[in-house]
């Protein structure tokens, strides 16, 4: 099988330095996110200075720099999907970027869990292929290893309750079948999402930190798909205010 081909090689054909050039005194914390409304509404608060542009076929992503209670954090939006996600960050951390806090919405395998309800991962099944480039070939792979306690403590002191569990990372959300979806909750599953597999594996390759957080978006245990606060801005003020525990993550990474 091609995924079990995992190959050890630090150094590729292209390396993500030579596409990307270094930033000096890069901010020790990254910050972002999957949605651009959500990225627009956060921005917005922030007296932001553009770092960098990401380039892409598709168009440039502006890096930013914000001030959050004195700190500097870089601030970005997240690619859809994990190999645009995975590719974009290999850049962002041959310009600088060492430790990276990401969050968006999943879509939830457990009912109980509410509409925008935080989520902790503890681990992803690799439903996908980028991570089997940067790790060897497993079901699973554990996330959020280092600051999972950390933010649980923010949580708690911002009074937000949460869940934590295993996510499902998979590359076909269209292919989200009844069986698969009866099969990775039997494996633990409680949300699905596109990117964390990859993510963390990509991080622990390149020996920076990651760490990811999930807000509860559309229902796949119903007998019909539910997508709740899924699209459009619904619940966006709800939204901002998770994105800003972010940063308060980043507040007590940086003590």
């Amino acid at each position: 099988m091609l995924l079990e081909e995992f190959d050890r090689e630090i150094n590729a054909v292209i390396n993500p330095e030579m596409c990307a050039e270094k930033i000096e005194n890069f901010p020790e914390v990254t910050v972002a996110c999957f949605s651009w409304k959500l990225f627009d509404s956060v921005l917005a608060a922030f007296d932001a200075k553009k770092l960098t542009d990401l380039h892409s076929a598709v168009n440039l992503n502006p890096v930013y720099e914000v001030e959050y209670k004195g700190k500097r954090f870089a601030l970005f939006h997240a690619l859809v999907g994990e190999p645009l996600c995975v590719a974009q960050y290999e850049e962002l951390m041959a310009m600088g970027s060492k430790r990276l806090i990401l969050l968006g919405n999943c879509g939830v395998l457990d009912k109980t869990i509410e509409d925008c309800g935080i989520i902790i991962p503890t681990a992803a099944i690799r439903d996908e292929g980028t991570s089997y480039h940067y790790v060897e070939p497993a079901d699973v792979i554990e996330v959020n290893k280092k600051y999972r306690d950390t933010f649980k403590k923010v949580l708690t002191d911002c009074g937000y309750p949460y869940v934590e569990g295993m996510t499902w990372t998979t590359d076909a959300c269209y292919r989200e079948t009844r069986d698969k979806v009866k099969r990775r909750k039997e494996q633990g599953a409680i949300c699905v999402e596109m990117e964390c597999a990859g993510m963390q594996a990509v991080c622990d390759f390149r020996g920076t930190e990651f760490f990811q957080f999930f807000y509860a978006g559309d229902n796949l245990n119903h007998s019909s798909w539910d997508p709740r606060s899924l699209s459009g801005g619904s619940r966006l003020d709800d939204k901002t205010k998770i994105m800003f525990l972010a940063f308060e993550l980043g507040l007590r990474i940086m003590q």
